[in-house]
């Protein structure tokens, strides 16, 4: 039988409403046998999660604070689903269990864990699926990093005769038993284990879009979805930052070759994005997508004859890695060099970078420039295309956007473009018309 892991972000199951829809997708399909439920989300902009409801009422109860009026406002939110789906369940022993564990100071990530049991407490039980406590089968080592190979091997033993589970996402357990989460979002990383464990056929990423769209819509009106993205694509994108699926979510399905699709809770019938590690299938536009981000800066260091000097960058580079800097881009010709760094993490040492590259390779000039913005275009069919580059450069000339540097990697697969902070939602608009909307 074809096996799938479903997985439900917050949107997904913040009312009774959004868990029958999403019980109704589970059920539509035989193949779709294991559930990683996140814990409920907003139900309207006004709301608040469940998590960030955890937090704060950890918080009060660990320093002694009045915590029983939030307290209250969680159970409320778990009761208001059990009954509009009308089950028969009562939750006082797990919350007296929270509660208690609360004042005994279990730790906030035990607290912030709490949402997901609890929800998929009650989807096992609305499905009629085998639930298992993701503290039991998903392990960190002592030093908090996720114990993969552990994980993988006595989850794919736990799972072997279970035909239907639900299996809660975003904790795990130390190894003296004390519950350890991942980062926030990380259900995504929950589903991606459990997919690679039980060798499924794939893994369904169900939250509150219709997959990965070619750029923000935010910045472009109705952008089209992504019907196709490999893995590597992804992370240029994700890197400059497009987000809809945990970033750590890869890594377990590409080891073994299991497609992510990217589907739409409210909108079922919708194809979504699948994500794969290669693909014959030719992309519909010359690129994939386009990310951005603002808030970058350069610092510009010339130098005659720079490119005859052994060790130069090296040097340049250890002064940044000395103030604990990281370096974005670095583009360079025959006698310059440009860093691109964060501007927020890089105004607090400018001065003594600046000193120090002085002191360590003593460039004839070092200018700087603030409030720069980068973006990625990114796509696999660009690679058997000429002139992209090109397009790219009619296409921000026209929209009176100056170019401040331009970067391509050796894949052929990305071209970073750094504009001012000022022209990159023009910049962004301009890009998504020259290869979107004229291919159309």
């Amino acid at each position: 039988m074809i096996k799938k892991v479903v997985k439900f972000g917050g949107s997904s199951l913040a009312s009774a409403r959004q868990f029958k829809k999403a019980a109704n997708i589970v059920l539509s399909e035989k193949s779709r046998r294991y559930v990683v439920p996140s814990a409920p989300g907003k139900r309207n902009d006004s709301d608040e999660k469940v998590t960030d409801l955890l937090y704060q009422c950890y918080d009060l109860a660990a320093e002694g604070g009045a915590y029983k009026k939030v307290l209250n406002r969680i159970k409320e939110r778990f009761a208001e689903i059990i009954d509009g789906l009308e089950l028969n369940m009562n939750l006082a022993y797990e919350f007296d269990r929270i509660e208690e564990n609360f004042l005994n100071k279990a730790g906030r990530d035990y607290a912030a864990s709490r949402g997901e049991y609890l929800n998929g407490m009650i989807m096992a039980q609305f499905l009629g699926y085998e639930f298992i406590d993701a503290a039991d089968v998903v392990f960190f080592q002592e030093n908090g990093v996720f114990d993969s190979e552990r994980t993988n091997v006595e989850l794919g033993e736990r799972l072997a005769n279970v035909e239907r589970a639900v299996i809660p996402g975003f904790y795990g357990s130390m190894p003296d038993g004390r519950v350890k989460t991942f980062s926030r979002g990380g259900s995504d990383v929950t589903g991606s284990i459990v997919a690679r464990a039980i060798h499924a056929d794939m893994y369904e990423n169900w939250t509150d879009v219709s997959g990965f769209l070619v750029a923000d819509p935010r910045i472009v009106p109705d952008p089209q979805v992504i019907e196709t993205i490999t893995y590597s694509e992804l992370r240029e994108l994700a890197y400059m930052g497009a987000s809809v699926l945990h970033e750590d979510a890869i890594f377990p399905v590409r080891r073994e070759g299991i497609p992510i699709n990217i589907r739409n809770t409210n909108r079922p019938k919708d194809k979504g994005t699948l994500i794969v590690e290669s693909t014959c299938r030719k992309a519909r536009y010359t690129i994939t997508g386009i990310a951005g981000k603002k808030g970058f800066c350069s610092v510009n260091i010339e130098k005659a004859m720079m490119n005859a000097e052994v060790g130069f960058c090296r040097k340049v580079l250890s002064v940044f890695e000395k103030y604990g800097i990281s370096i974005e881009h670095m583009p360079s010709g025959i006698d310059t060099m440009t860093v691109f760094v964060h501007q927020s993490d890089f105004e607090e040492f400018e001065q003594s970078v600046i000193a120090g590259i002085h002191r360590a390779v003593e460039p004839d000039l070092v200018e700087m420039e603030s409030d720069l913005a980068l973006i990625a275009v990114v796509g696999r069919g660009m690679k058997a295309v000429r002139g992209t580059a090109g397009r790219i450069f009619s296409a921000l000339a026209h929209a009176h956007v100056n170019v401040k540097m331009i970067d391509q990697g050796s894949s052929e697969r990305n071209i970073i473009i750094g504009v001012k902070d000022a022209d990159f939602e023009a910049a962004i608009r301009a890009i998504y018309d020259i290869f979107v909307t004229m291919e159309l």
